[in-house]
């Protein structure tokens, strides 16, 4: 990651969530009591843990393992190139019919996924796929899916925290609980402004380590056309749950954008090029 503007933005948006994290700790050692702090703190730990393991068991559960011999042999091939270039541990490769060309990884290093969909393999070059490759790579090397639960499980602590703030100060009646639902929800999606902030800065940080690694920025850029081009007209397979860990992900309109896991496909590609 070279970018130094960038870092700057993402320390800023990492510092914000922190402080919310913090806010919920604190709340909850105001309502239970100091001595309960073991209860908070194991809390605070438990939520982005089963958010992890549920997340990664239900990205890859449609995916099977991609063998390693036959069509699939390059693939292996390229990506323990690129792992001892990186100096992290190779993932398990998977495969699955995703509707368009895509891929995604999850998990964590040590034990991390890396998903390519059929079609993508089917439409990309091998210098292509290799771009697209490294960048899932990347993620996995910065952590970044531990990142973005992480910050997911902060959005949903502060929508708690904001319901029973609400409900111990009112009446408690089906009008206030609905009312404090909607509150809920609403902090919640000021809180994942800044955590779909922090994704899309991955994304441009993942793209710039793919170009370092692969030694030019042209392929994933091809690619990324290529992709963007094949995903018009065809309906994705995958839950909307899981766009924040694909290479690819579409979101058009001023409110679309501003809640986008990816930055604008134009912007990475002119990125790339530079």
């Amino acid at each position: 990651m070279t970018n130094f503007g960038l870092k700057v933005r993402m320390a800023i948006v990492g510092s914000i969530l922190f402080a919310f994290y913090m806010l919920v700790g604190a709340f909850g050692l105001a309502m239970f009591g100091v001595g309960a702090w073991p209860l908070v703190g194991l809390g605070l730990l438990v939520l982005p843990a089963i958010q992890y393991k549920i997340g990664t068991w239900s990205a890859t559960r449609r995916a099977e393992e991609m063998p390693e011999d036959g069509q699939y042999q390059e693939v292996h091939r390229m990506t323990e190139s690129l792992c001892r270039d990186m100096g992290i541990e190779k993932p398990t490769l998977m495969v699955m019919d995703m509707g368009v060309p895509n891929a995604f990884a999850t998990g964590r290093k040590g034990k991390s996924y890396v998903v390519v969909s059929t079609e993508l393999i089917r439409l990309l070059q091998r210098d292509e796929l290799e771009g697209v490759i490294a960048h899932e790579l990347a993620h996995i090397k910065n952590r970044d899916v531990l990142a973005m639960v992480f910050g997911s499980s902060i959005a949903m602590m502060v929508g708690w925290v904001a319901y029973m703030v609400y409900m111990f100060g009112g009446e408690r009646n089906i009008g206030s609980i609905i009312v404090g639902m909607i509150i809920s929800n609403i902090a919640q999606m000021l809180v994942m402004v800044f955590v779909l902030a922090i994704s899309r800065y991955r994304e441009y940080v993942a793209d710039d380590d793919a170009r370092q690694y692969i030694g030019s920025g042209d392929p994933l850029a091809r690619a990324l056309e290529k992709i963007s081009n094949g995903a018009q007209g065809r309906e994705s397979q995958l839950d909307d749950s899981m766009s924040a860990l694909c290479i690819f992900n579409s979101e058009k309109g001023l409110l679309q954008t501003l809640f986008a896991t990816h930055p604008p496909t134009e912007k990475r590609i002119r990125k790339l090029r530079r």
